[in-house]
């Protein structure tokens, strides 16, 4: 934008009718109550993902079914919406025509370009669209739209790519084979199962919360650095806490995870978006960062228990790696559901810690 503002010949930055703002385009649509005539999404499409932690892409929240209603809002009665880019693909034009269709309640006006350009156009009065004599009619077996549960706008949810499988299992088996060659034998580690379950859970938590963070806040570096430095506060935090002040039993703690993420399954991140700004983000951040602070201190108390650190310590590393492999299953599942699988490891985490008179070892 700064280089357009200084060398575009026209300068269209200059008009005092023009307002500049950089913003992730979806975190300024729930933001905004402007009304305004024309909403373009003019290719957006940068395919680049937002960290290597989730399956969000830079644009992955603006073309969901949510996305297109809150733009539809944005509009006033005579106003318009139109999308256009090359995207390759033909269901991929059909599918975001469905999108509007959705949204809007009415058929789109979609021109076809050729080579897989098209645009995308719908009114939000039905009245007073008209579409040309060469229009596209969106077929009624188009793909279902993607939503914010689950905002794979490139997915055709036709299972995880074979691709994808051969690649995950061979990090895997040179994760593991890795582990096992300095971490010692697995027969050592068999005693820390628990804590296995535990670096799978925190992955997959982790992973959850960026995209909840990029649905709320917009998928801008900014936000995606401050979502990892606080995951990194919160563990030096859950550190500290456990190093210097007696914290309560380990049982305690896995109960305190369990309700806090259950509570995070039952609040609807678009609940949160009908909220300014600063109660939106204590809310979000309470929400994230309190299962993530009480399965740290769950972490370090168990963990300083252990007999041996390095076995231990491998096998919660392994175990953040198959995580990280597991975060494939929100192609799936959505992310929401992800609570579900979390909630189900750390129980599974529980029953596993080996216990001593009946309590669990670092109560």
């Amino acid at each position: 934008m700064e280089i357009g503002a200084e060398l575009n010949p026209d300068q269209p930055y200059s008009d005092p009718k023009v307002r500049r703002i950089v913003n992730d385009g979806r975190a300024f649509l729930e933001s905004t109550d402007e009304k305004y005539d024309l909403i373009l999404f003019a290719l957006p499409d940068s395919l680049a993902l937002v960290s290597g932690a989730s399956q969000i892409r830079l644009e992955s929240f603006l073309f969901t079914e949510e996305a297109l209603a809150s733009a539809r809002e944005r509009l006033t009665d005579d106003g318009v919406f139109s999308m256009y880019n090359y995207y390759r693909e033909d269901w991929l034009i059909d599918r975001l025509g469905g999108i509007a269709q959705e949204a809007f309640g009415h058929a789109p006006c979609v021109d076809l370009l050729g080579g897989g350009q098209a645009v995308v156009t719908v009114a939000k009065d039905p009245s007073a669209q008209a579409c040309g004599t060469d229009n596209h009619v969106v077929p009624a077996d188009r793909i279902e739209p993607p939503t914010d549960n689950a905002p794979f706008l490139y997915y055709r949810g036709d299972g995880i790519p074979a691709t994808y499988l051969w690649v995950l299992a061979g990090i895997l088996l040179a994760s593991a084979l890795t582990v096992r060659a300095l971490g010692g034998p697995l027969r050592q580690m068999r005693p820390y199962a628990d804590l296995f379950c535990m670096g799978v859970a925190f992955m997959l938590l982790e992973t959850k919360y960026i995209a909840t963070f990029a649905l709320l806040f917009g998928t801008t570096w900014l936000v995606n650095a401050l979502v990892f430095g606080g995951v990194l506060l919160i563990v030096l935090a859950a550190v500290e806490v456990t190093r210097r002040w007696r914290t309560p039993p380990i049982t305690w703690l896995f109960a305190g995870i369990g309700l806090s993420i259950a509570l995070a399954y039952v609040v609807q991140p678009a609940w949160l978006l009908a909220l300014p700004y600063v109660p939106r983000l204590i809310v979000a951040v309470a929400l994230a960062f309190v299962p993530i602070f009480l399965a740290n201190v769950a972490f370090a108390k168990r963990f300083a228990a252990a007999d041996n650190a390095r076995a231990a310590f491998g096998l919660n590393l392994l175990g953040a790696l198959v995580g990280g492999c597991l975060e494939y299953a929100a192609l799936l599942t959505g992310y929401g559901n992800l609570l579900i699988l979390v909630l189900l490891i750390y129980l599974l985490a529980f029953v596993l810690a080996p216990r001593r008179g009946g309590h669990i070892v670092a109560q």
